[in-house]
């Protein structure tokens, strides 16, 4: 086992009762000891993923605890207007024409010049987009009045009036500069900017997520929002950089009162709408496969994903401790057993104590005697149940072939039934694998090579023909690579190729806009990941990102004090959730827009130390994040504005509620194992980052969690670097390496598993980056330079023309014409001979 791996063994004591004590003083081992518990049952998570949770919780992530006050604050100001214009009806009494009448005379009161004004009508919309929840019932109308009114609020055109007022609060450099000087920032510092961001989400998130009961105009207005959002109408620029500007603004410490969770949860929300979710993202990638004629795609990863099971995590040091304790207890050799069985006594005790079961049971059946198998421990701590390179004693063998039948398997056969045949994934070969293979053969049994020739097959044995035919059976082309193929020989022929015709995507327009500042959006980002990470040590220096859920006066009492972490904690789980999701779209998006724009954006985060933070993020109780209740479900929208608030007690805020598992959480955890993954694949000096961070003993801790998916991204990330960890930690994690072999996909000639044919290529991260870096700017100012092919641009030669051409002078140029032309023609010698010369 290696260093990394290894864990101090804890010696319990025992107490009268035989169960096991925690000797005093060892509070060290107290997380180990937990975690070590909960895995030796924790259940299979009932986790679905998705593009985010269902609307009610997204709505109510939007709000802290803190802001709950200002709910009836909204409706006291709605209605005090209402009243004056209604006479006596309520909201839902009126027609569509009154509604709209008084939603224009809203729209009218927006335009006053006082911000107390102002503040006051955008509460009115606020509540009209919250629901108008005082003249309802149950959370179901609430949602209902909610979709009803935002989708009459766009029509009349409410969204650009608040950008134009949001635009104005991002400039409004006196309220940045009273809050740079101000000691302690508070909820009140940024009140306009909340309700305004508030109504902005409720607009994005309502409009984007469709339901089956939607109005044909309702789903026109759905089209034309998501065209406007992510088209450059707003200022000549996408709406969501104008929020990416923000997250700058308020990184570099010259606005700290911005509220960044609305921020980047509306930043998220609206590049999920503007460029489409997974399910959209997984069509977008068929379509262009087809457009490029490439063959379908082998299986539809969202789907195989959801139909996998989790397997039981590797035994953590305790654990294996514990059976090691067990086994030489109760071990005895099997000549005795089999003489015990002959005299009538059974060598098994009444209760058998079971093993923890290894992920290889999923799919193959056991041998009852694997377990007791006479090799080393010390080679195999892991796998003491796994019985993979097990081998029976030659001197026992006659014994055991006389020995009864095993007893009946200890699973009902029921959970085998529906269990997939086969590996869950087509196994893939790239290209150059299969060169590789040709060029590795015709050495060896010709003596030459072909170059980059997979066709000839002259001189090769007939397995190796048969091995060809399987590779090229499963080759697997990407779109990325017939992008990379495009690029080369647009570089090479720039004249004959022409120009490439870009088409306008989203995604594109988004790229553009974001190409001038990446560098900075990117560091925000990852700043604030960092700030809000549970790992992460408070730090004078760093960020503050808790402005927009601190109240003007600190808690008295235990209680407020309790309510305040909790929403605190809440707060910073919400922000890794937005900016996760946020990245690991940026990223899948850019990769289909264009190879190189993704490239670019993962080196920026592979600069700004994306990987070692990531690492960082999961070495921590991951299970104990998983499970975080950090919520007080009777304060979440719509709960709270529809039923009576119960009395809180110190109590009900311990107990949290009774999900198994904190949806945001593990989506935050899964998104950022993806982004990892991303970021790493076939990127040798990244592979080796992973192995020098020291990252398998943390991803390993991460199996704990059996949910498929986060487990499936955990073992691509330990697949990868398997063969840099060395024989002995191959060894010494077999379930881990036959998870990885059940549940990842297969690449025919990878060599993963052995590490024989090890790269040897020294780990020259610079000049793998650098190669990358220049094919990127070359890309970039081919495409995006403005004054992109000057060296290629035709000359014109007539002197008609030339002289003919209007050429734009200066206003000042007819003043100092004369002296121009005394100085640079008529005082300048011009030498006639030299035209005559060779050059």
């Amino acid at each position: 086992m290696q260093a990394e791996d290894m864990e101090v063994p804890i010696i319990n004591n025992l107490n009268d009762n035989g169960d096991r004590q925690r000797p005093k003083g060892k509070d060290v081992f107290k997380d180990q000891q937990k975690e070590s518990e909960s895995s030796m049952e924790s259940p299979n998570l009932e986790f679905e993923y998705g593009d985010s949770d269902m609307l009610t919780a997204e709505l109510s992530e939007l709000y802290s605890y803190t802001e709950e006050p200002e709910f009836a604050l909204n409706r006291d100001y709605f209605e005090e207007d209402f009243r004056s214009h209604a006479r006596g009806r309520r909201w839902t009494e009126l027609t569509v024409d009154e509604q709209r009448a008084y939603v224009m005379r809203l729209l009218d009161a927006l335009e006053v010049t006082d911000r107390d004004k102002r503040l006051k009508v955008a509460r009115a919309i606020l509540y009209l987009a919250q629901g108008v929840f005082d003249e309802c019932d149950t959370e179901v109308d609430v949602l209902h009045w909610s979709r009803h009114n935002i989708f009459l609020l766009y029509d009349m055109g409410i969204f650009t009036a608040l950008l134009e007022l949001l635009s104005m609060e991002i400039d409004n450099s006196q309220a940045c500069s009273s809050a740079v000087r101000k000691p302690a920032i508070s909820l009140a510092d940024s009140t306009e900017l909340r309700v305004l961001l508030s109504i902005m989400y409720l607009m994005v998130e309502t409009i984007r997520v469709q339901t089956e009961d939607d109005r044909p105009e309702w789903r026109a207005a759905r089209e034309t929002f998501k065209n406007e959002l992510g088209s450059p109408l707003y200022n000549g620029e996408p709406f969501a950089l104008l929020l990416f500007t923000m997250v700058t603004k308020f990184c570099s410490m010259n606005a700290p009162h911005f509220p960044m969770k609305k921020v980047l949860l509306l930043l998220w929300k609206t590049v999920l709408f503007t460029l489409g979710g997974f399910e959209e993202l997984q069509q977008m990638k068929v379509g262009a496969r087809e457009r490029l004629s490439l063959p379908p795609l082998p299986e539809d990863s969202i789907k195989v994903v959801r139909a996998m099971r989790a397997a039981s995590p590797p035994a953590s040091a305790m654990e294996l401790i514990e059976q090691q304790q067990q086994q030489k207890r109760g071990r005895r050799s099997r000549r005795s057993a089999f003489v015990d069985s002959l005299e009538g006594d059974s060598p098994f005790p009444k209760k058998q104590p079971l093993v923890k079961q290894d992920s290889l049971d999923t799919y193959n059946e056991r041998d009852p005697f694997k377990n007791d198998d006479a090799r080393d421990e010390e080679d195999d701590p892991e796998d003491t149940d796994s019985g993979i390179e097990g081998e029976v004693d030659p001197l026992d063998r006659d014994v055991i072939i006389q020995l009864p039948p095993p007893p009946p398997p200890l699973r009902p056969p029921t959970e085998r039934v529906n269990f997939p045949k086969g590996l869950p994934w087509a196994p893939k070969v790239r290209e150059k694998d299969i060169e590789h293979f040709l060029e590795t053969s015709r050495n060896k049994f010709i003596g030459f090579t072909l170059g980059n020739d997979t066709e000839t097959l002259v001189g090769l044995p007939r397995p190796i023909h048969e091995s060809v035919k399987t590779l090229k059976q499963h080759k697997y082309v990407s779109v990325s690579e017939i992008q990379i193929r495009r690029e080369e020989e647009l570089l090479q022929c720039p004249l004959s190729l022409g120009e490439e015709e870009v088409e306008e995507t989203p995604a594109e327009i988004l790229y553009v806009g974001m190409l001038p500042n990446l560098s900075q959006y990117v560091i925000a980002l990852l700043k604030l990941l960092l700030a809000a990470a549970p790992t992460s040590k408070a730090k004078t220096d760093s960020i503050n990102i808790l402005a927009d859920v601190l109240p003007e006066e600190m808690p008295i009492t235990v209680l407020q004090s309790m309510k305040l972490g909790i929403d605190v904690n809440r707060h910073k789980e919400i922000i890794v959730k937005a900016i996760s999701a946020l990245l690991l779209l940026l990223l899948k998006h850019l990769k289909l827009n264009h190879i190189y724009q993704f490239e670019i954006v993962s080196q920026h985060l592979v600069f700004a130390n994306c990987i070692p933070l990531i690492l960082k993020f999961f070495n921590q109780n991951i299970m104990s994040y998983i499970s975080a209740k950090n919520s007080i479900c009777v304060l979440d929208f719509p709960h709270c504005v529809v039923h009576e608030m119960p009395e809180l007690t110190a109590e009900s805020l311990e107990a949290g509620d009774n999900n198994q598992f904190c949806w945001r959480n593990l989506f935050s955890c899964i998104n950022l194992l993806r982004i990892l993954n991303k970021l790493t694949k076939w990127k040798h000096s990244r592979t080796m980052m992973l192995v020098v961070f020291k990252s398998a003993p943390i991803l390993k801790r991460a199996l704990k969690v059996k949910q498929a998916m986060m487990q499936l991204y955990v073992l691509k990330l330990l697949k990868i670097q398997t063969k840099y960890l060395g024989r002995q930690w191959r060894k010494s994690n077999m379930k881990t390496m036959s998870a990885i072999y059940q549940k990842v996909r297969h690449r025919l000639n990878d060599d993963w598993a052995y590490g024989n044919d090890i790269d040897a290529r020294p780990w020259d991260f610079q000049a793998e980056e650098c190669a990358l870096r220049e094919s990127i700017e070359k890309f970039n100012s081919r495409r995006y330079d403005k004054n992109k092919n000057g060296d290629f641009a035709p000359v014109d030669n007539c002197l008609q023309s030339v002289l003919g051409q209007r050429v734009e002078l200066p206003e000042d140029f007819h003043y100092s014409y004369e002296m121009w032309l005394e100085r640079e023609v008529f005082s300048q010698p011009i030498q006639w001979e030299g035209l005559l010369q060779n050059p």
